[in-house]
């Protein structure tokens, strides 16, 4: 089953399987892969390199006006011409996150081979010649929803991004976690969509220099997502403070506070959840029945085991201990 183009929203934001080339003759696999990336991303010409059929997969995740898609393939070489553009354009830029094997994209002049971990950004609406063997994940929106002037990313088209730092870093994770599926509501997925947009925006204002020319709304959540995953990385280290958090994203501690009261809580509270939920977690692990809780504790940032008793026992209204034992006893149960 092909999915609907890209703008018009589907229930949910369900992972859909949407061409497997196992599902055909292997002479009308590479015409299959053809047809469906036409209705499900854009129409291109494709022609073999070094094999003689074609084989790889396809799945689609609909984040509102936003898609993300997995992709998998052998060897090949696709084009999109001037021609294809004026029968079909979808107006839709593209971030291409290369997971494995060999990748180049030549558009705006530019010939650009790109390594794992790196991300490609593309526009429909240009040309383009491409050759690739691999895996990538791709994102793609609607070029008019970018909250950023899009006239001027021409310095960023078909240039290699590391994936792997900043926010390149953040946008990569975010593809890979939304590409590993998981049921979500309608709600859910408009929501991921407009943090795909947001994280997209902040990668190419960094690459660009032009934060300027992000829309302060989208800058927040922007400095809201990098923010928490910083402090996720730093959970363990009982010396973070929130000045410790605000010298490193540059910003005064009264923003920081300001930043979290947006979001219904405050940075020491959300900072005490997210350890408190690696606790409980690791608690209920039968793998970890022998760690002592207060090595637990300990990794997740609680040095002192008489303060984080205190601390669990007054979030989940029990003692960690118990808890531990209750939630072992569970488990037995239920092998």
């Amino acid at each position: 089953m092909v999915p609907d183009p890209i703008g018009r929203a589907r229930d949910g934001g369900t992972v859909e399987k949407v061409f497997d080339s196992k599902d055909f003759p292997k002479a009308d696999a590479l015409s299959a892969w053809a047809e469906t990336t036409r209705d499900t991303v854009m129409p291109t010409d494709f022609r073999l390199v070094g094999v003689k059929t074609f084989s790889g997969s396809l799945t689609t995740t609909s984040l509102g006006p936003v898609q993300v898609s997995g992709m998998a393939y052998s060897s090949f070489c696709s084009i999109r011409t001037p021609k294809l553009i004026r029968v079909s354009d979808p107006e839709c830029l593209q971030f291409a996150l290369v997971r494995s094997g060999p990748h180049v994209i030549e558009q705006n002049r530019r010939n650009a081979p790109a390594r794992p971990g790196e991300l490609l950004l593309f526009d429909s609406s240009r040309p383009f010649d491409s050759y690739a063997d691999g895996e990538a994940l791709l994102l793609q929106f609607p070029r008019r929803l970018l909250p950023l002037r899009t006239r001027r990313l021409d310095p960023v088209i078909s240039r290699p991004i590391p994936g792997r730092q900043g926010t390149a870093r953040l946008l990569s994770d975010f593809l890979a976690s939304v590409a590993g599926g998981g049921n979500r509501t309608e709600q859910d997925a408009t929501q991921l969509g407009t943090v795909a947009l947001d994280l997209a925006a902040a990668v190419l204002a960094d690459q660009l220099d032009r934060a300027a020319d992000v829309h302060p709304d989208s800058r927040q959540r922007a400095l809201y997502l990098r923010i928490t995953a910083f402090v996720q990385h730093r959970l363990g280290d009982p010396a973070l403070t929130p000045g410790e958090v605000a010298a490193a994203h540059h910003i005064s501690l009264r923003s920081l506070h300001r930043l979290f009261q947006q979001h219904g809580t405050s940075i020491g509270a959300w900072i005490r959840g997210q350890r408190l939920e690696r606790c409980l977690h690791d608690l209920a692990d039968p793998r970890k029945r022998r760690t002592p809780i207060h090595a637990i504790a300990a990794r997740w940032g609680f040095p002192r085991p008489a303060d984080f008793t205190r601390t669990f026992r007054a979030a989940y209204g029990i003692t960690p201990s118990d808890y531990r034992h209750q939630e072992l006893q569970a488990h037995q149960a239920d092998v």
